[in-house]
Protein backbone atom coordinates (compact mmCIF):
# COMPACT_ATOMS: atom_id res chain seq x y z
CA UNK A 1 0.00 0.00 0.00
CA UNK A 2 1.57 2.88 -1.10
CA UNK A 3 1.99 6.11 1.26
CA UNK A 4 -1.00 8.00 -0.82
CA UNK A 5 -4.47 8.19 1.42
CA UNK A 6 -7.69 7.13 -0.06
CA UNK A 7 -11.33 7.28 0.66
CA UNK A 8 -12.92 3.92 2.03
CA UNK A 9 -16.33 4.29 0.24
CA UNK A 10 -18.18 7.14 -1.23
CA UNK A 11 -22.01 6.40 -0.41
CA UNK A 12 -22.26 7.82 2.74
CA UNK A 13 -20.19 10.63 4.88
CA UNK A 14 -18.34 10.00 8.17
CA UNK A 15 -15.81 11.51 9.55
CA UNK A 16 -13.79 11.41 12.65
CA UNK A 17 -12.60 7.54 12.17
CA UNK A 18 -11.23 5.71 15.45
CA UNK A 19 -9.88 2.33 15.01
CA UNK A 20 -8.88 -0.80 16.66
CA UNK A 21 -8.13 -4.22 16.13
CA UNK A 22 -10.92 -7.03 17.14
CA UNK A 23 -11.21 -10.47 16.72
CA UNK A 24 -8.70 -10.25 13.78
CA UNK A 25 -10.33 -7.53 11.93
CA UNK A 26 -10.22 -3.74 11.62
CA UNK A 27 -12.68 -2.13 12.92
CA UNK A 28 -13.51 1.97 12.50
CA UNK A 29 -16.02 4.07 14.36
CA UNK A 30 -16.96 7.30 12.80
CA UNK A 31 -19.02 9.83 13.61
CA UNK A 32 -21.50 10.70 10.65
CA UNK A 33 -22.21 13.66 8.72
CA UNK A 34 -25.54 14.47 7.58
CA UNK A 35 -26.73 17.90 5.68
CA UNK A 36 -28.28 20.43 8.33
CA UNK A 37 -28.84 23.22 5.93
CA UNK A 38 -27.42 25.12 9.10
CA UNK A 39 -24.92 28.08 8.16
CA UNK A 40 -21.07 27.46 9.16
CA UNK A 41 -20.40 29.17 12.46
CA UNK A 42 -17.72 28.45 15.43
CA UNK A 43 -19.67 26.36 17.69
CA UNK A 44 -20.67 23.48 14.84
CA UNK A 45 -24.28 23.75 14.92
CA UNK A 46 -24.16 22.95 11.16
CA UNK A 47 -22.69 19.40 12.10
CA UNK A 48 -26.33 17.62 12.42
CA UNK A 49 -24.77 14.38 13.68
CA UNK A 50 -27.38 11.93 15.36
CA UNK A 51 -26.12 8.42 15.13
CA UNK A 52 -23.38 5.97 14.53
CA UNK A 53 -22.25 3.45 12.05
CA UNK A 54 -19.68 0.95 12.54
CA UNK A 55 -17.49 -0.13 9.78
CA UNK A 56 -15.08 -3.25 9.61
CA UNK A 57 -11.94 -4.25 7.47
CA UNK A 58 -10.61 -7.49 6.63
CA UNK A 59 -7.96 -6.22 4.80
CA UNK A 60 -6.36 -2.50 4.74
CA UNK A 61 -6.01 -2.58 0.96
CA UNK A 62 -9.82 -3.97 0.92
CA UNK A 63 -13.29 -2.31 1.57
CA UNK A 64 -14.98 -1.09 4.41
CA UNK A 65 -18.17 -2.96 5.64
CA UNK A 66 -20.68 -0.98 6.96
CA UNK A 67 -22.85 -3.05 9.56
CA UNK A 68 -24.97 -0.07 9.54
CA UNK A 69 -26.70 2.12 12.92
CA UNK A 70 -25.25 0.76 16.17
CA UNK A 71 -26.37 4.40 18.29
CA UNK A 72 -28.81 6.47 17.76
CA UNK A 73 -29.66 9.81 19.43
CA UNK A 74 -33.10 9.12 19.72
CA UNK A 75 -31.95 6.15 22.10
CA UNK A 76 -29.87 8.26 25.06
CA UNK A 77 -32.11 9.02 27.31
CA UNK A 78 -30.48 12.77 28.15
CA UNK A 79 -29.19 13.66 24.48
CA UNK A 80 -30.40 17.01 23.00
CA UNK A 81 -28.27 17.28 20.03
CA UNK A 82 -24.73 16.94 17.99
CA UNK A 83 -23.39 13.45 18.90
CA UNK A 84 -19.54 13.77 17.59
CA UNK A 85 -16.87 11.72 17.80
CA UNK A 86 -16.46 8.23 19.67
CA UNK A 87 -14.29 5.17 20.37
CA UNK A 88 -14.98 1.29 21.49
CA UNK A 89 -13.19 -0.27 23.93
CA UNK A 90 -13.01 -3.85 24.75
CA UNK A 91 -12.77 -5.78 27.97
CA UNK A 92 -14.40 -8.97 29.54
CA UNK A 93 -16.33 -9.83 27.01
CA UNK A 94 -18.58 -6.55 26.48
CA UNK A 95 -17.46 -3.32 24.29
CA UNK A 96 -17.85 -0.08 25.26
CA UNK A 97 -18.33 2.74 23.29
CA UNK A 98 -17.44 6.14 24.58
CA UNK A 99 -19.40 9.26 23.15
CA UNK A 100 -19.99 12.98 23.16
CA UNK A 101 -23.14 14.91 22.76
CA UNK A 102 -25.17 18.17 24.16
CA UNK A 103 -27.52 17.53 26.64
CA UNK A 104 -30.35 19.37 27.40
CA UNK A 105 -28.97 22.68 28.50
CA UNK A 106 -26.59 22.65 25.21
CA UNK A 107 -23.53 21.16 26.97
CA UNK A 108 -21.27 18.51 26.34
CA UNK A 109 -20.88 15.96 28.08
CA UNK A 110 -19.26 11.87 27.73
CA UNK A 111 -21.85 8.97 27.52
CA UNK A 112 -21.48 5.22 27.47
CA UNK A 113 -23.01 2.57 25.32
CA UNK A 114 -22.67 -1.34 25.85
CA UNK A 115 -22.86 -4.07 23.27
CA UNK A 116 -21.73 -7.51 22.81
CA UNK A 117 -20.31 -7.16 19.14
CA UNK A 118 -18.15 -4.39 18.35
CA UNK A 119 -20.71 -3.59 15.40
CA UNK A 120 -23.33 -3.45 17.79
CA UNK A 121 -26.07 -2.57 18.41
CA UNK A 122 -25.24 -0.59 21.52
CA UNK A 123 -27.00 0.54 24.51
CA UNK A 124 -26.81 3.51 25.93
CA UNK A 125 -26.84 4.40 30.06
CA UNK A 126 -29.35 6.81 31.11
CA UNK A 127 -26.80 9.06 32.61
CA UNK A 128 -23.72 10.66 31.41
CA UNK A 129 -20.42 9.76 32.73
CA UNK A 130 -20.00 11.98 36.14
CA UNK A 131 -17.94 14.97 35.81
CA UNK A 132 -17.61 14.42 32.20
CA UNK A 133 -17.35 17.06 30.02
CA UNK A 134 -16.00 18.65 26.10
CA UNK A 135 -16.04 16.23 23.06
CA UNK A 136 -13.27 13.42 21.43
CA UNK A 137 -13.07 10.66 23.38
CA UNK A 138 -10.43 7.84 22.49
CA UNK A 139 -9.37 4.70 24.78
CA UNK A 140 -5.46 3.72 24.89
CA UNK A 141 -5.22 0.27 26.52
CA UNK A 142 -1.36 -0.63 27.79
CA UNK A 143 0.36 -3.54 27.85
CA UNK A 144 -0.71 -4.68 31.69
CA UNK A 145 -4.10 -3.87 30.46
CA UNK A 146 -4.77 -0.19 32.15
CA UNK A 147 -7.25 1.35 30.22
CA UNK A 148 -6.87 5.53 30.12
CA UNK A 149 -9.77 7.75 28.21
CA UNK A 150 -8.24 10.96 26.49
CA UNK A 151 -10.83 13.87 25.57
CA UNK A 152 -11.24 17.36 24.84
CA UNK A 153 -11.86 19.63 22.30
CA UNK A 154 -11.65 23.80 22.51
CA UNK A 155 -14.34 26.38 20.48
CA UNK A 156 -17.15 24.17 19.43
CA UNK A 157 -15.59 21.09 22.20
CA UNK A 158 -16.32 23.51 24.85
CA UNK A 159 -13.28 22.54 26.64
CA UNK A 160 -12.56 26.55 26.99
CA UNK A 161 -14.83 26.54 29.39
CA UNK A 162 -13.49 24.50 31.77
CA UNK A 163 -10.78 26.69 32.40
CA UNK A 164 -11.00 27.13 36.03
CA UNK A 165 -11.99 23.49 36.55
CA UNK A 166 -15.85 23.83 36.52
CA UNK A 167 -18.17 24.80 33.68
CA UNK A 168 -18.51 28.61 32.94
CA UNK A 169 -20.00 29.58 30.13
CA UNK A 170 -17.01 31.59 29.11
CA UNK A 171 -15.56 30.64 25.16
CA UNK A 172 -12.39 33.01 25.64
CA UNK A 173 -8.92 31.41 25.32
CA UNK A 174 -6.15 31.19 27.46
CA UNK A 175 -4.07 34.43 26.40
CA UNK A 176 -1.13 33.98 23.89
CA UNK A 177 1.58 33.44 25.76
CA UNK A 178 -0.04 31.72 28.65
CA UNK A 179 -0.09 27.76 28.57
CA UNK A 180 -2.15 26.21 25.94
CA UNK A 181 -5.52 24.38 27.05
CA UNK A 182 -5.01 20.84 27.09
CA UNK A 183 -6.29 16.88 26.53
CA UNK A 184 -7.86 15.22 29.39
CA UNK A 185 -6.17 11.87 30.49
CA UNK A 186 -7.81 9.54 33.15
CA UNK A 187 -7.83 6.20 34.25
CA UNK A 188 -11.06 4.32 33.60
CA UNK A 189 -12.86 2.58 36.65
CA UNK A 190 -12.46 -1.29 36.31
CA UNK A 191 -16.59 -1.52 35.46
CA UNK A 192 -14.96 1.02 32.56
CA UNK A 193 -18.58 3.23 32.72
CA UNK A 194 -16.29 6.42 34.81
CA UNK A 195 -13.83 7.60 35.21
CA UNK A 196 -11.19 5.76 37.62
CA UNK A 197 -9.58 8.88 38.96
CA UNK A 198 -9.26 12.74 38.78
CA UNK A 199 -8.95 14.05 35.41
CA UNK A 200 -5.88 15.21 34.65
CA UNK A 201 -3.75 17.37 31.96
CA UNK A 202 -2.04 16.15 29.08
CA UNK A 203 0.84 18.86 28.95
CA UNK A 204 2.47 18.94 25.76
CA UNK A 205 6.61 20.55 26.29
CA UNK A 206 8.49 22.18 23.19
CA UNK A 207 12.21 21.06 23.09
CA UNK A 208 12.85 22.98 25.67
CA UNK A 209 10.47 21.72 28.28
CA UNK A 210 7.93 24.77 28.14
CA UNK A 211 4.14 23.59 27.95
CA UNK A 212 3.31 25.28 24.53
CA UNK A 213 1.42 28.69 24.52
CA UNK A 214 -1.99 29.17 23.25
CA UNK A 215 -0.63 31.25 20.28
CA UNK A 216 1.69 28.58 19.19
CA UNK A 217 -1.04 27.31 16.44
CA UNK A 218 0.72 25.40 14.28
CA UNK A 219 1.52 23.02 17.49
CA UNK A 220 -0.56 23.17 20.66
CA UNK A 221 -3.76 21.09 21.18
CA UNK A 222 -7.00 21.45 19.48
CA UNK A 223 -9.13 18.35 19.09
CA UNK A 224 -8.92 15.03 18.31
CA UNK A 225 -6.44 13.09 21.54
CA UNK A 226 -5.15 9.78 20.38
CA UNK A 227 -2.57 7.31 22.34
CA UNK A 228 -0.53 4.88 20.53
CA UNK A 229 2.45 3.08 21.92
CA UNK A 230 5.14 2.05 19.07
CA UNK A 231 7.93 0.01 20.83
CA UNK A 232 8.87 1.39 24.09
CA UNK A 233 7.27 5.15 23.67
CA UNK A 234 3.92 6.52 23.97
CA UNK A 235 2.65 8.77 21.30
CA UNK A 236 0.20 11.55 21.46
CA UNK A 237 -1.51 12.68 18.55
CA UNK A 238 -3.73 15.34 17.92
CA UNK A 239 -5.16 18.14 15.70
CA UNK A 240 -4.79 21.84 15.57
CA UNK A 241 -7.48 22.72 14.48
CA UNK A 242 -7.43 26.36 12.51
CA UNK A 243 -4.25 25.33 11.50
CA UNK A 244 -5.40 21.97 9.88
CA UNK A 245 -2.21 19.52 10.78
CA UNK A 246 -2.28 16.61 12.54
CA UNK A 247 0.94 16.95 15.17
CA UNK A 248 2.29 14.32 17.40
CA UNK A 249 4.44 14.37 20.89
CA UNK A 250 6.36 11.60 22.62
CA UNK A 251 6.26 10.36 25.80
CA UNK A 252 7.46 7.82 28.30
CA UNK A 253 3.89 6.57 29.80
CA UNK A 254 0.33 7.55 29.36
CA UNK A 255 -0.09 10.22 31.68
CA UNK A 256 3.44 12.20 29.79
CA UNK A 257 4.59 14.66 29.79
CA UNK A 258 4.83 14.48 25.89
CA UNK A 259 8.16 16.58 23.82
CA UNK A 260 6.58 17.66 20.40
CA UNK A 261 8.35 15.90 17.80
CA UNK A 262 6.27 17.03 14.32
CA UNK A 263 3.43 16.81 11.92
CA UNK A 264 1.90 13.90 10.39
CA UNK A 265 -0.61 14.83 8.45
CA UNK A 266 -0.26 18.18 6.28
CA UNK A 267 -3.86 20.08 5.57
CA UNK A 268 -6.74 18.30 3.76
CA UNK A 269 -9.54 19.28 2.05
CA UNK A 270 -11.64 20.65 4.59
CA UNK A 271 -11.75 22.83 7.96
CA UNK A 272 -11.30 19.86 10.45
CA UNK A 273 -8.68 17.34 10.85
CA UNK A 274 -9.58 14.09 13.04
CA UNK A 275 -7.57 10.44 13.13
CA UNK A 276 -6.28 7.50 14.94
CA UNK A 277 -3.82 5.13 14.36
CA UNK A 278 -3.70 1.51 14.57
CA UNK A 279 -1.17 -1.47 13.91
CA UNK A 280 -2.77 -4.58 11.94
CA UNK A 281 -0.62 -7.40 10.47
CA UNK A 282 2.60 -5.40 11.22
CA UNK A 283 2.13 -2.27 9.66
CA UNK A 284 1.15 0.82 10.95
CA UNK A 285 -2.12 3.08 9.14
CA UNK A 286 -3.54 6.20 10.40
CA UNK A 287 -7.21 6.72 9.50
CA UNK A 288 -8.58 10.10 8.84
CA UNK A 289 -10.98 12.20 6.63
CA UNK A 290 -11.20 15.03 3.98
CA UNK A 291 -14.19 16.66 2.26
CA UNK A 292 -13.13 15.83 -1.30
CA UNK A 293 -15.79 14.14 -2.35
CA UNK A 294 -18.62 16.71 -0.71
CA UNK A 295 -16.87 19.22 -3.03
CA UNK A 296 -14.91 20.91 -0.07
CA UNK A 297 -17.77 21.24 2.43
CA UNK A 298 -16.10 21.16 5.74
CA UNK A 299 -19.25 19.52 7.33
CA UNK A 300 -19.28 16.35 4.68
CA UNK A 301 -16.55 14.80 5.03
CA UNK A 302 -14.92 11.20 4.15
CA UNK A 303 -13.07 8.38 5.82
CA UNK A 304 -10.12 7.78 4.32
CA UNK A 305 -6.78 5.61 5.13
CA UNK A 306 -2.87 5.71 4.85
CA UNK A 307 0.06 3.58 5.79
CA UNK A 308 2.58 5.11 8.24
CA UNK A 309 6.09 4.94 8.38
CA UNK A 310 8.33 5.09 11.11
CA UNK A 311 12.32 6.10 11.18
CA UNK A 312 15.44 4.57 12.59
CA UNK A 313 14.66 7.55 15.69
CA UNK A 314 11.13 6.59 16.10
CA UNK A 315 9.68 9.81 14.31
CA UNK A 316 7.23 9.60 11.88
CA UNK A 317 7.20 10.45 8.26
CA UNK A 318 4.97 13.63 7.55
CA UNK A 319 2.21 12.50 5.32
CA UNK A 320 0.93 15.03 2.05
CA UNK A 321 -2.75 15.38 3.29
CA UNK A 322 -3.69 16.10 -0.50
CA UNK A 323 -1.92 13.77 -2.35
CA UNK A 324 -3.71 12.11 -5.28
CA UNK A 325 -5.23 8.40 -4.06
Amino acid sequence: MANKPRHLFKDIYTADPRAHVFNGKLYIFPSHDIESGIPEDDTGAHFDMRDYHVYSMDDPDGIAIDHGVALDIKDVPWAGRQMWSNDVAFKNGKYFMYFPVKDKLDIFHLGVAISDKPEGPYKALPDPMKGSFSIDPSVFTDDDGSKYIFWGGIWGGQLQRYKTGKYENNDDLRKPDEPALFAKVAKLSDDMLEFGEEPRDVVVLDSYGNPLKTGDENRRFFEAPWLHKYKDKYYFSYSTGNTHLLCYAIGDNPYGPFIYKGVILTPVVGWTTHHSIVEFKGKWYLFHHDSKLSGGKTWLRSMKIVEISYRDDGSIETIDGNADE
